[in-house]
C-alpha cells in the first residue's frame, strides 16, 4: 500500500510535461545522433525526478488544503496512505538525484535543473499565493523544461523557439486556472487562493494575449525557417503548410478551455481525439520538412 501510495505521489502521469525535453533537438534535427539521443534521454529522465521530488514536497507542504479539495483529497499523501516523513526523505533523495545526473551529463544542464528547483520550490512556499507570479512562475516550469534539452546537448536556442514555448506554455497555464475556477467554484478560494484573486474576464484576457502570441511566435518561426541559408526550396512549403495543423490545435485546445475541460492539461492533450490529430499531423509535417531534407534548423 506504501509502496502504490508513493507511485502515485510522484505522479508518472504528470511526466508527459518533461518530453519538452526533446523539443530543441527535434527541431534542430540532431536527434538522430547516438550521443545526442542519450544525453537528452538522460536529461529526461533527471527532470522526471525533479519534478516527482517537487510534487511530493508540494503535496506536503499542501496536505491540509488538499483535504478540502474534492479530487485532491484522494492524494495519497493527504489521504494518508504517505506519512509525511516519508513523502519528504523521498523528496530530497530525487531531487539531489537529478541535480547529481544533470551535472554528470552537461554542466548546464545541472545550473538548469537547479534554476528549475529554485523555481518550484519557490512556488511551492510563496509564489503560489501571488497572483500573476503564480501564473508566471508555472509557465516558466514548462520554459526551463525546453531550455534543459538544449543545454544537454548544445543545442542552441532560436529567438522564436523560446517565444513560441514560453507563450504556449502560458497558454496552458491559464487554461488551467480557468478550469480550475470553474471546476471549485463557491470553493476555489479556499483550495488555491490566487483564484480568487483572478476574474473570468481577466483570465480570458491572458488566453487571447498568449494565444495571439504564440500563433504569431510559430507564424514568424515557420516562415524564417523556411528562408534559413542551407535550406532545400523542397522543404520551404513544409514548414509553412506545418502552420495550418498547428493554428487548429491552438484553436481547438481554446475551445476546450472556454469549456472549461483545462484543469488537468496534461490528461486533456491526450484525451481529446480532434487536438491529438492536429498535434500528430503537425508532428509530421514539421518532421518531414526537417528530417527527410537534412536541415539543420537550430
Amino acid at each position: 500500500m506504501l509502496l502504490r501510495g508513493i507511485i502515485r505521489s510522484c505522479r508518472p502521469h504528470q511526466w508527459t510535461k518533461n518530453v519538452l525535453v526533446f523539443a530543441a533537438p527535434l527541431a534542430a534535427g540532431v536527434i538522430r545522433d547516438r550521443a545526442v539521443l542519450i544525453d537528452v534521454t538522460t536529461a529526461f529522465i533527471a527532470f522526471c525526478m525533479a519534478a516527482s521530488g517537487t510534487y511530493l514536497l508540494n503535496d506536503a507542504q499542501d496536505v491540509e488544503s488538499d483535504r478540502q479539495h474534492p479530487t485532491k483529497r484522494n492524494r495519497p499523501i493527504a489521504a494518508g496512505l504517505v506519512p509525511l516523513p516519508v513523502a519528504y526523505a523521498l523528496a530530497v533523495a530525487l531531487i539531489l538525484g537529478s541535480i547529481t545526473i544533470g551535472f554528470l551529463v552537461e554542466r548546464n544542464l545541472g545550473f538548469t535543473l537547479l534554476a528549475y528547483l529554485v523555481l518550484t520550490t519557490a512556488y511551492s512556499y510563496r509564489l503560489k499565493r501571488m497572483p500573476v507570479y503564480d501564473i508566471v512562475a508555472v509557465a516558466a516550469g514548462f520554459v526551463l523544461r525546453a531550455v534543459a534539452g538544449a543545454a544537454a546537448t548544445n543545442v542552441p536556442i532560436s529567438e522564436w523557439f523560446f517565444i513560441v514555448t514560453s507563450f504556449g506554455a502560458l497558454l496552458m497555464v491559464v487554461g488551467k486556472r480557468e478550469g480550475e475556477r470553474k471546476l471549485l467554484a463557491d470553493e476555489a478560494g479556499s483550495v488555491r487562493s490566487t483564484l480568487d484573486a483572478y476574474s473570468g474576464t481577466y483570465l480570458l484576457y491572458l488566453r487571447a494575449v498568449a494565444s495571439g502570441l504564440v500563433l504569431i511566435g510559430y507564424c514568424l518561426w515557420a516562415f524564417e525557417s523556411a528562408k534559413k541559408p542551407g535550406v532545400s526550396p523542397d522543404a520551404e512549403i513544409w514548414f509553412q503548410l506545418s502552420i495550418v495543423p498547428f493554428v487548429i490545435a491552438i484553436l481547438r485546445y481554446g475551445l476546450l478551455l472556454d469549456r472549461g475541460e483545462g484543469a488537468e492539461p496534461e490528461r486533456l492533450v491526450l484525451k481529446d481525439r480532434p487536438l491529438l490529430l492536429a498535434g500528430a499531423c503537425w508532428a509530421v509535417i514539421y518532421a518531414y520538412g526537417v528530417y527527410a531534407f537534412k536541415v539543420p534548423l537550430g
